[in-house]
């Protein structure tokens, strides 16, 4: 009885075999284009060869996503987009496959290499990190939006609350300033000023005490 795992796995091989197979016929193909066809023709070869590695990546792009472009234009020299400000292009020896990214700061060169595999590592491994970046950019558009649906909907409850006659607590602010004690303000000359008036007047009532008590005796003894 033959065993399922093995006839799988057998299968698995044949199709990698198939696949490699045809790989090596395609640039075989190329090479030869190379000399025998326009140049053109050769890079635009060898960018379809790039396309179909990965085009079960841009299957599993999720569906809303329009951010990516996957197209291999039909321009001189031929380039496979990714999406609106990155593409794949091959150098000046039309062998070496070049990922280059625009931006406001410039042009980028991701990576250069003339194998396959790695260039549509670099590839699926820009198109996840560009995936996450949007999850997160979403993720935080959501959070400010629900943010504001709550204080809208707090300030609907205080105005309805208040038309009803409903006395509302003010929201907690920031803590309240403490209050500078009155005398915190005063300088030490406005001190000295306030002592001297003080003691001024003690000298005062002394004298005027002492005055009434020798008019009270000088009336006695009359």
């Amino acid at each position: 009885m033959t065993d399922m795992s093995d006839e799988r796995g057998g299968r698995e091989r044949r199709a990698r075999s198939l696949r490699d197979a045809l790989r090596r016929v395609k640039v075989a193909a190329a090479e030869r284009s190379d000399v025998v066809v326009e140049l053109r023709d050769a890079e635009r070869a060898r960018l379809e060869m790039l396309a179909d590695e990965l085009r079960a990546v841009f299957a599993d792009v999720p569906a809303d996503d329009e951010t990516f472009v996957f197209n291999l234009g039909p321009g001189t020299p031929p380039r496979l987009w990714i999406d609106l400000t990155s593409f794949v292009v091959l150098a000046e020896d039309r062998r070496t496959y070049r990922f280059i990214k625009d931006s406001r700061l410039g042009r980028t060169i991701i990576r250069e290499t003339d194998d396959l595999d790695a260039m549509a590592d670099t590839v699926t491994d820009y198109v996840a990190e560009r995936i996450v970046e949007r999850e997160r950019a979403i993720e935080g558009e959501w959070v400010a939006r629900r943010e504001r649906r709550e204080e809208s909907a707090r300030r609907e409850r205080v105005r309805e609350a208040r038309m009803a006659g409903i006395s509302v607590p003010a929201p907690a602010g920031p803590p309240a300033s403490i209050p500078t004690p009155p005398m915190a303000g005063i300088d030490r000359a406005a001190l000295g000023w306030i002592a001297a008036a003080f003691l001024l007047g003690l000298l005062l009532s002394a004298i005027v005490l002492s005055v009434l008590h020798l008019l009270g005796g000088s009336a006695g003894a009359g």
